[in-house]
C-alpha cells in the first residue's frame, strides 16, 4: 500500500518542477461504494477531470495522502478510492475523514450503490467472484460487503444508485457533481500516418487524404516532408484540400458536443496517404492548426514520419 503513497509524492514533485498552479489544493474526493457498482468507471471520470486519483488506499494512509497533495501549495484535486477489501483497516475512515474536515479541507464522500440482483449479475456476467464472498456466493459478499460499508454510506455526501445507470450516464453525474464551474472542453489527437504501415488501432475518425496531389512525384520535393513549408504549401494549395481542411473542422464541431454528452473527452483523428510522410503530415499540421485557433486542445503525432 506504500506504493500508493510514494505515486502521490512522485506526482507532487513531477508537478513542483513544471510549476503547477495552485486552482484547488484543498478538495478531496474520498470515493468508495460496493463491488460492481461503477467505482473504476468513477474514478477514470474524475481523471479525466483533472483529479488526482489513488486507488485502494487504507483509510489510515488518508491524512498523509492529503498532506502530501496540500504540500507546497500543490496544485490538485485528490480523490481517494476506498473499498471493503481494507478489511478490519476499513474501520478507521470515519476518523480519517473526521480529522481531514476538521482541517478545513473542502471534503466531499461519494458513495456507489446498486441493487443486489443488478451487482449479482454483474459478477456473473464477469465470471468474477465477490472479493468477500469466501467460500460462499455473490450473495454472502455483498451482505458481508454492505455491513462493512453502512457507516461510509450513511454520511456519504452523495450516494449514486448505478442499478439502471450505463457507464456514460454514471459519468455525466460524476462530471455534474465534481466537474467544477469550468467548460468541459473535448481534446484532440491529431494523428498523421502511412495506410502502408495500417490504420491506428486507437483511431475515433480516419481521413484519407491520397485522392491529393502526391509531392513525392515532384523531384524536388520526395526528399522533404510535410514538415516543410514548400510540400505543405503543395498539398494544401488545391482547393479540394482547402474545402477537406473546412469540412474535416466542421464535422469535429458538429460531434464534440455529443462526444461530450457521452462522457468522451477525447477524439483522435487520424489523416492517412500511402507512407506516412508527405501529405497526410501536410494535412495534419494545417487541421490542427485551424483547431487550435477555435480554442480547442490539440495534440499532434506524426506516427510514421521516419520510417521510409
Amino acid at each position: 500500500m506504500r506504493a500508493s503513497i510514494s505515486r502521490l509524492n512522485s506526482r507532487v514533485r513531477r508537478n513542483q518542477a513544471n510549476g503547477a498552479a495552485n486552482n484547488n489544493a484543498d478538495s478531496i474526493c474520498t470515493s468508495g461504494g460496493m463491488s460492481g457498482a461503477g467505482r473504476s468507471t468513477a474514478a477514470r471520470a474524475l481523471e479525466d477531470l483533472g483529479w488526482f486519483v489513488v486507488d485502494n488506499l487504507p483509510p489510515a494512509l488518508l491524512a498523509q495522502a492529503v498532506e502530501e497533495v496540500k504540500s507546497d501549495q500543490e496544485s490538485e484535486r485528490l480523490a481517494v478510492v476506498v473499498d471493503a477489501r481494507g478489511g478490519t483497516m476499513f474501520e478507521d475512515l470515519d476518523e480519517s475523514l473526521a480529522g481531514i474536515r476538521a482541517q478545513g479541507v473542502d471534503l466531499r464522500v461519494l458513495f456507489l450503490e446498486a441493487g443486489d440482483n443488478e451487482l449479482v449479475r454483474r459478477f456473473e456476467s464477469s465470471r468474477r467472484p465477490h472479493p468477500l464472498q469466501g467460500s460462499g456466493g455473490i450473495l454472502d459478499g455483498l451482505v458481508r460487503e454492505r455491513a462493512l460499508l453502512g457507516d461510509m454510506r450513511s454520511r456519504a455526501d452523495l450516494v449514486i444508485d448505478t442499478s439502471s445507470l450505463n457507464v456514460h450516464d454514471l459519468r455525466r453525474k460524476i462530471d455534474a457533481a465534481f466537474g467544477g464551474d469550468e467548460k468541459v472542453a473535448l481534446r484532440a489527437t491529431v494523428m498523421s500516418f502511412g495506410f502502408k504501415y495500417g490504420i491506428p488501432v486507437d483511431a475515433d475518425i480516419v481521413c484519407d487524404v491520397r485522392f491529393l496531389p502526391n509531392p513525392y512525384w515532384v523531384p524536388e520535393l520526395r526528399d522533404l516532408t510535410g514538415l516543410d513549408p514548400a510540400v505543405s504549401d503543395y498539398v494544401t494549395d488545391p482547393a479540394d484540400a482547402r474545402d477537406f481542411l473546412d469540412r474535416q473542422a466542421a464535422i469535429l464541431d458538429l460531434v464534440s458536443d455529443g462526444y461530450l454528452r457521452e462522457g468522451k473527452r477525447y477524439v483522435t483523428v487520424a489523416i492517412g496517404c500511402t507512407g506516412g510522410k508527405h501529405r497526410s503530415v501536410a494535412m495534419a499540421e494545417n487541421l490542427a492548426a485551424r483547431l487550435v485557433k477555435v480554442g480547442v486542445e490539440v495534440l499532434v503525432v506524426h506516427r510514421d514520419l521516419g520510417r521510409e
